[in-house]
């Protein structure tokens, strides 16, 4: 009995080391994209592994993706060799629209990751699988820019709503939003307009207490490009805002940005500092605390923002000043900070948090705040400071290789 035992636990042993070594002489890849449909790249690549941590991979293939004009996104694809394939470093861009569907975009993707793979395979020397298709030269046409007849205009339109209740109370939402937009390199135009409305009731002792927030804006700016570093822009808006107290606002204020990078590297690294100076008006529901029912009022701000999109992880932070320089008194400075860094194999710490100091809040009704309306919120409150914090960790362990896709009970 021990003899069988002894042999069959052989036998085992053997298929396991034979199963990791088929396993190891794939090319292995971490697979670094936020915005990929990773359970299709997984079910639809072969002659790979997909690994779950950047150290234990032969290829990092880093995705970073903009929005681009047409409504789609530019990809910039890093394939960084590792290990024995250190040596083979490179890029491949492509992009997207947006009257591609989900599916289009997802196999597009697809076609890149397996073209950027092709100089992998042939260093691992796993290309007895693999195949190259070139069309012959009977079958090449001329390729020829067809003129764009919508001349690089993109406009959306969208509309949604929710409606829910119980026995004493129900609420409901309703939103419509529309835009226009044309981009180019030399030039950047956008208008939107958003209109919602919320509506909350409750009955108590026979009574209903109802909540009505409802907000209109429409915003309009157009940018220039001057240089690889400057560019100046305009900005404008009209909106009213129960919640804020405004019947009608409306702004106009020009601006001038720096970037410290060129702009042609903003996907990976962006520093930028820009000035806005300009006039607002503001039309209030209610008289103010500053017992005011409209004004005019001359403001300015200052912004510095940063980003960076690496292979270790991500940063991004932000700090802007806000003044009206008709009360230099009244201003606001806001804080943001969000990271998310891979520390070492399997760890990853992120952290993102905001700080506001406002002394600005022109808009607050003055009089008495009601329990109703503080309970639903139909008006702003008077605060010094808001803040939020997020911060987190994650840490994953046990078998390095995740090509397995079970999509059962995903519904």
């Amino acid at each position: 009995m021990l003899k069988y035992t002894s042999l069959i636990f052989l036998v085992i042993i053997s298929l396991s080391v034979n199963a990791q070594k088929n396993i190891t002489e794939q090319l292995s890849i971490f697979l670094d994209c936020n915005v990929c449909d990773n359970e299709f790249l997984r079910q639809n690549l072969g002659n790979v592994q997909f690994v779950r941590d950047q150290f234990l991979g032969d290829v990092h293939v880093f995705f970073v993706t903009q929005r681009n004009g047409s409504g789609g996104r530019s990809f910039e694809v890093d394939f960084i060799g590792k290990n024995e394939l250190e040596p083979i470093n490179y890029k491949i861009t492509f992009s997207t629209d947006a009257n591609m569907t989900r599916d289009e975009v997802r196999k597009r993707t697809l076609e890149n990751l397996k073209l950027g793979l092709v100089r992998f395979w042939i260093a691992k020397g796993t290309t007895a699988d693999v195949t190259v298709s070139v069309p012959t030269p009977d079958d090449e046409k001329e390729e020829v820019e067809d003129d764009d007849p919508w001349d690089y205009w993109l406009f959306q339109l969208g509309a949604g709503g929710f409606f829910n209740g119980q026995e004493q109370s129900r609420s409901s939402n309703v939103n419509v939003n529309g835009s226009a937009r044309r981009v180019t390199e030399k030039n950047k135009f956008s208008l939107r307009v958003r209109f919602s409305e919320s509506r909350n009731v409750f009955e108590f002792e026979g009574e209903e207490i109802v909540g009505i927030n409802d907000r209109k804006s429409l915003n309009i700016s157009d940018i220039i490009s001057i240089t690889n570093h400057w560019s100046y822009g305009f900005f404008g808006s009209v909106r009213s805002s129960t919640f804020n107290n405004t019947d009608m606002a409306w702004t106009f204020r020009p601006a001038l940005e720096y970037s410290f990078f060129d702009y042609v590297d903003s996907a990976k690294k962006q520093l930028t500092i820009s000035y806005r100076n300009g006039i607002r008006f503001n039309d209030y529901i209610e008289r103010t605390v500053f017992n005011k029912d409209e004004e005019y009022l001359w403001e300015h701000g200052l912004l510095v923002g940063g980003r960076i999109n690496q292979e270790w992880g991500n940063f991004n932070a932000e700090v802007s000043y806000n003044q009206f320089l008709t009360d230099t008194s009244l201003y606001s400075v806001n804080f943001f900070l969000g990271t998310r860094i891979r520390l070492f194999k399997g760890f990853n710490f992120n952290v993102s948090g905001s700080y506001s100091i406002t002394r600005n809040q022109i808009n607050l009704p003055g009089g008495d705040l009601s329990l109703e309306e503080l309970l639903l919120q139909q008006q702003q409150l008077q605060s010094g400071f808001n803040y939020f914090v997020n911060i987190g960790f994650s840490y994953s362990f046990g078998s390095i290789y995740n090509t397995i896709v079970n999509p059962r009970f995903d519904f």
